[in-house]
């Protein structure tokens, strides 16, 4: 049966309602970034760029590196955006766009992030590349899927009980990224992690200027929490909903995240731009 128009909105031109993009526009390669300005940092190191667009935060090239064709595209900060992106992505690969239905061949993506996140164990250094296994989310956008089956239950039971988590927040839910991309991707450079996805950057991930938190102790909660040997390792704000939506879409996700900071020991990174800029020369080798 056709999607609606009003449940699949596709502008005149032919594009995506919110990416702006066609379907012959997109690879199945993709790299995903937060901040428009850090397209441009990755897609210059392509061979040739064939797609240039931006609409609201979503900036897209899509290229060429070393003989690969790979699109890098900037969704904002938070899960609610990576709602759009992730779905208008599947959309545009496994819906067809004149007959409004789901395609019987779906295509699984490939699809990497490249972040930025503060630790919060104090063994993990600044300035160093952390590959996220799993992913536990404190926004509620899993929950309003139907999604239980990806969701490690026994994992966020432990974490509620073990930081007194307060009944009013949204239910934590945790997911794995692709055993397949974490295996490509690790290496000596890398160290794997337990990932925090929060929904927002400050009261969310316990920094304190004018507003006082709900628990002042929840971060040391957090760093505290172990669950058979696994530790929670670092805060940022879209891993958990990357792994959530890949994974029910059947799509391979990673997300990697270059250490800037380090909330347990006070460190910052004094070079922060080059140790993104080595990221992304990493993952492009690696994808390739």
């Amino acid at each position: 049966m056709p999607l609606k128009e009003s449940e699949l909105i596709i502008n005149p031109d032919g594009s995506i309602y919110h990416l702006n993009l066609k379907p012959s526009e997109v690879a199945n390669s993709i790299i995903t970034v937060g901040d428009p300005d850090r397209v441009a940092s990755v897609s210059q190191y392509f061979d040739t760029i064939e797609v240039k667009k931006q609409k609201r935060e979503f900036c897209t090239h899509t290229g060429i590196y070393k003989g690969k064709r790979i699109t890098v595209i900037s969704t904002g900060i938070g899960t609610d955006n990576i709602d759009i992106v992730f779905n208008e992505l599947d959309a545009l690969v496994n819906i067809d766009f004149k007959t409004r239905e789901i395609k019987t061949d779906i295509t699984a993506l490939d699809i990497i992030r490249i972040g930025t996140s503060g630790a919060i164990q104090a063994n993990i250094p600044i300035n160093s590349f952390l590959i996220s296994e799993l992913a536990v989310g404190f926004d509620s956008l899993l929950h309003f899927y139907d999604s239980e089956s990806i969701q490690h239950q026994e994992i966020s039971q432990a974490i509620i009980e073990q930081t007194n988590w307060f009944e009013k927040k949204s239910e934590p839910y945790v997911v794995k990224g692709s055993k397949e991309l974490i295996d490509q991707f690790s290496s000596s450079k890398t160290v794997s992690g337990f990932t925090a996805t929060n929904v927002g950057f400050y009261g969310p991930q316990g920094r304190i200027l004018r507003l006082k938190t709900q628990d002042d102790e929840l971060n040391d909660k957090l760093s505290a929490f172990e669950f058979n040997e696994l530790k929670i390792t670092n805060l940022e704000m879209e891993t958990a909903g990357i792994y959530g939506l890949s994974k029910l879409l059947g799509h391979n996700a990673l997300s990697l995240n270059a250490i800037l900071a380090n909330r347990s020991t006070g460190e910052f990174s004094d070079n922060p731009s080059e140790i993104v800029d080595q990221l992304i020369r990493y993952t492009l080798d690696k994808l390739v």
